[in-house]
């Protein structure tokens, strides 16, 4: 059997460090070369044994060496800059290729890697593959000038860690993975990558994944039943080994590179094809089931059991993540601050902002609910698994109710009780000035959906794929609706009917009264953005990348407004206008009679806090760790304010007093 290439651990991390990942190729399928192992491949050359560029080097007349980047295999990386922009730094990274090679054949095959490599980098726009700017040869020497790309390699990022990556990080990761790989796979002829692996996969500071090192991926020719034998052991599937590569082929890499973030269990270590005697919950109990199942099911040892593309795989991250999958706290390649010099830049940098700070309360998790605010209390769940009520003046603790899961459901109050769901699947009601139990309602799943009230009926949903209409006095269902996924989008009463959406991609209208369906709307991908009423229309963003207005009655679609990337953030109706962000880092403002523009806020961050609106300001928060106050009529910038973490919750607006929670485990009081 022919070797797969086993890659040892490198030292160069950071920037460009992923471009000097190399492989060795053959297409002939009569040339069955062994490849190096780990003990018999060379090292990488030290610096000082090759002749490096020297600094301010000019190539082409345009491009300026800066400094080395890196040293691989086959190649050596440059930080250049671009001279052609006079009045700007532009840098680039520059690839080298050097060859150590002793024969011919093989200096000639690592030619033609490189040269297809830049042949291919040359066809393809997606944003997560480096941009290629240019190809040329220079004192017989051959060179890649392309995008450079900060931040860190996955396997760095887990080095670093020194244990197992969080489930909902990696699922954000691993989405975008899937968009890269369904993009790729949807080329005609289809491309294989054929060597996902950490090391491969670059996390910039805002936390947007990069695919790097095409060097062996290639075209898939349907003719040929047989072609490379190349990869990476420990990840390459079963069938790479015999020369056969195919889009499933990298859907089990993607499950190999998975199960290593997820274990911090480095499948190069282990023998080859053994995940299903590795389960992940047994190596790490902290992961969940349904995450569990979907990279056991990427790993299964016959092509045809595994997913059947990379959509379907997205499809069931999102199931299993929902709103979380989305988005994460953004990665930072920088070097950490001490928490007073960290502490004095967010101070100093607020101040010049224009915002400013009334009180803040730290809780011991994540804050990924919305406050609920009533008669001097604030309340807000966190995934320490608490319920708190805080002092609305100072912010001081007043108590708090401890569930058996994670909170991400914001509250809701109704005849002095408030009301919320956990991730232990109850909804539960608590007197709101002391926090005794009033009753518990039990579901069969997570509950990720907010509580929301209409005439003593208490509307919310459920993992266990069912949406719910509970007693608010007693706790004890009236009806319910089940389908086939979950639900995690809140309700919108109006009327006789309850909107919602689900994870089974449809808007479904619901008789209040007794559940019956008396409207759905089918769109591309689930719903988890909550919908919002005026007279005539009901508007809520998908996944599928659109915004949709429905006729109330009929659930019809009366028009759609398209966005770069999923919406998650709940619209706010204001006037002839609705307002809603996007994963693509726009915050929208929409016409509701024509479904135009009317006004486009840009940050180079996810938007998946929902707005809210007040005395012309509208606010909300990023995963940039911002939370952002506009004028409601132009979109203009009137402050913004810079937390620890990624602001996903929504912010509430009482007394000119903006209160909202954050990633960074605080809840904060701004000024208006």
């Amino acid at each position: 059997m022919p070797l797969i290439k086993r890659v040892s651990r490198g030292t160069t991390k950071g920037i460009g460090a992923a471009l000097l990942r190399e492989s060795v190729l053959t297409d002939d399928p009569t040339q069955e070369m062994p490849l190096p192992t780990e003990d018999s491949a060379p090292p990488p050359p030290a610096a000082e044994e090759i002749h490096a560029l020297p600094k301010d080097t000019l190539l082409q007349n345009r491009y300026s060496i800066e400094g080395m980047l890196g040293v691989g295999g086959m190649s050596v990386v440059y930080t250049g800059r671009d001279l052609r922009f006079k009045d700007v730094k532009r840098l680039c990274a520059i690839k080298e290729m050097y060859q150590r090679a002793p024969d011919s054949q093989t200096r000639m095959l690592n030619l033609r890697l490189f040269d297809r490599e830049a042949g291919l980098l040359a066809t393809l726009n997606h944003p997560a593959i480096p941009k290629i700017f240019d190809f040329f040869e220079e004192n017989k020497h051959v060179y890649l000038v392309m995008e450079l790309v900060p931040g860190k390699d996955l396997e760095a990022i887990l080095e670093e860690r020194g244990k197992p990556l969080e489930e909902t990080t990696v699922g954000h990761w691993a989405i975008q993975i899937c968009d890269v790989l369904q993009y790729l796979h949807n080329q005609d002829p289809v491309i294989i990558f054929r060597d996902m692996k950490p090391s491969n996969v670059l996390v910039t500071p805002e936390n947007r994944i990069v695919l790097v090192d095409f060097g062996i991926a290639r075209l898939l020719d349907p003719t040929k039943s047989k072609g490379t034998m190349i990869g990476t052991e420990g990840y390459a599937p079963p069938e790479q080994y015999r020369g056969v590569a195919d889009q499933k082929g990298d859907l089990y890499a993607l499950g190999a590179a998975l199960h290593h973030l997820l274990t911090n269990h480095d499948p190069r270590q282990e023998t080859p094809f053994t995940f299903q005697d590795r389960p992940i919950r047994k190596l790490n109990p902290l992961i969940s089931e349904s995450m569990e199942k979907i990279v056991m099911r990427l790993l299964e040892y016959n092509a045809e059991d595994r997913y059947s593309s990379a959509q379907e795989v997205k499809q069931a991250l999102l199931t299993v993540l929902g709103g979380s999958g989305a988005f994460s706290v953004p990665y930072s390649g920088s070097e950490p601050q001490t928490a007073a010099s960290a502490a004095a830049a967010l101070a100093n940098q607020n101040r010049a902002s224009g915002a400013e700070l009334i009180w803040k309360f730290q809780c011991e998790d994540e804050i990924r609910s919305s406050p609920c605010i009533y008669k001097g209390l604030l309340y807000v769940g966190c995934y320490d698994s608490n319920l708190y009520a805080l002092d609305l003046a100072e912010g001081k603790f007043r108590w708090k109710f401890a569930t058996e899961a994670g909170i991400s459901s914001s509250p809701a109050i109704w005849e002095q009780n408030v009301i919320f769901g956990s991730e232990d699947g109850a909804v539960y009601s608590l007197n709101q000035n002391h926090g005794v139990r009033q009753w518990t309602f039990r579901t069969g799943g997570a509950i990720r959906s907010s509580p929301v009230i209409q005439d003593r009926l208490v509307f919310i949903g459920s993992d266990d794929n069912s949406f719910y209409a509970i007693d608010g006095m007693r706790g004890s269902e009236v009806w319910k609706f089940t389908t086939s996924l979950p639900f995690r989008s809140s309700a919108c009463p109006s009327s006789d009917t309850v909107f919602t959406g689900c994870n089974d991609n449809f808007i479904y209208g619901f008789d209040i009264r007794n559940g019956k369906v008396k409207s759905k709307q089918r769109v591309q991908q689930p719903i988890v953005s909550t919908p919002a009423c005026n007279d005539d229309l009901v508007f809520v963003g998908s996944l599928d990348t659109f915004f949709y207005a429905l006729d109330k009655g009929s659930g019809y679609t009366v028009w759609r407004f398209r966005t770069g990337h999923s919406i998650i953030s709940s619209p706010c109706v204001v006037g002839k206008r609705v307002f809603f962000g996007s994963a693509d880092g726009g915050f929208y403002a929409v016409e509701i009679k024509t479904g135009k523009l009317a006004w486009k806020y840009e940050i180079e961050a996810q938007i998946t806090s929902s707005p809210c609106e007040d005395s012309g300001r509208i606010y909300f928060g990023a995963t940039d760790g911002c939370v952002y106050c506009l004028e409601t009529n132009s979109g203009t910038l009137i402050w913004k304010y810079q937390t620890g973490a990624a602001v996903v919750s929504s912010p509430k607006v009482v007394e000119g007093v903006v209160y909202v929670g954050s990633m960074d485990h605080c809840v904060y009081a701004l000024k208006a």
